[in-house]
């Protein structure tokens, strides 16, 4: 008696991991920090370099494998997936494999009485939240990435600071939206982000989000300085540019509701408001997620 388990064990595991290895060595980690985002031994690193830890080559050779090993490797290069959002990733497609799919073929070829057996196996979700919320950060991960390498940028940081903020799909709250704890400040002319995205630690930028999402869909948003030709900008560049009154704080969804309902908006657009007695003049880039955000900001700068 073999259970499907033990395929995962046996030929899975040591095929990804060895796949992953060579794909990070590719991308110019050392063996030490191979050794420390897959969570193994540095000697352990070099059997998988030196072709020590046999392959399943079915496995090897599977397109949404190779497809998962070299995004996954991408991501864990340049820190924009977490250790947890790449497991979690590997975990969904192992439960895809083995609902009547590879691996579920491979256990059957090891017991054959499976054939006639009428077996469904539970699956995780491949939708789970701990997914969606890594992938959301992920998202926001990239986007400042695009922000802090952007000649300028810090020039367009208000005097609050910046955020670049991304939502869960059905969110309703400022917890379900990521974003920079701290804020984007800056620093000597330089964006400085203070620490990596989380959920529920942008009160302002996600306010905005959350009002917008009442009547537009999107899921991401940024927060720069307000100026007249940082405006014109966007509206050659083909955005959509919007005014809304800063005066009404206290009715933020109202206002904002009354300034987009009969606006022929862009996909990304820019909301914007020209400040008041004690409010900085804001505006605003949203879209449908961060990377797409900060790319228009950057075709403008």
């Amino acid at each position: 008696m073999k259970f499907i388990e033990e395929l995962v064990v046996e030929d899975f595991l040591p095929t990804i991991r060895s796949m992953l290895a060579e794909a990070l060595r590719d991308r110019e980690l050392t063996q030490r920090e191979v050794a420390d985002v897959l969570g193994i031994s540095q000697s352990a690193v070099s059997k998988y370099a030196h072709g020590e830890v046999a392959r399943n080559e079915q496995i090897a050779a599977d397109d949404r494998v190779v497809d998962l090993v070299e995004n996954v490797a991408d991501g864990l290069a340049t820190g924009d997936m977490s250790r947890v959002q790449a497991l979690v990733e590997i975990e969904v497609l192992i439960r895809q494999l083995e609902d009547g799919d590879l691996l579920a073929d491979l256990h059957e070829e090891a017991m054959p009485a499976l054939v006639e057996a009428d077996i469904d196996f539970s699956v995780h979700d491949p939708d789970s939240r701990i997914r969606t919320t890594e992938q959301v950060r992920s998202s926001v991960r990239r986007g400042l990435r695009t922000l802090t390498s952007m000649s300028g940028f810090a020039t367009l940081i208000p005097n609050v600071g910046s955020n670049l903020v991304e939502c869960l799909p059905d969110a309703t709250t400022v917890d379900d939206v990521a974003g920079v704890p701290g804020r984007i400040f800056d620093i000597k002319g330089r964006a400085t982000v203070p620490s990596d995205p989380e959920f529920g630690v942008s009160e302002h930028a996600a306010s905005v989000l959350l009002a917008v999402r009442n009547h537009v869909d999107v899921q991401a948003g940024l927060n720069i300085t307000y100026d007249p030709d940082l405006i014109e900008a966007f509206e050659q560049a083909g955005y959509t540019t919007v005014a809304f009154d800063s005066e009404a704080r206290e009715e933020l969804e109202s206002t904002i509701g009354e300034a987009v309902a009969d606006a022929e908006l862009s996909e990304t657009f820019v909301l914007y408001q020209t400040g008041g007695f004690g409010i900085e003049p804001i505006s605003y880039i949203l879209g449908p997620d961060a990377p797409t955000v900060a790319a228009a900001v950057r075709s403008v700068n």
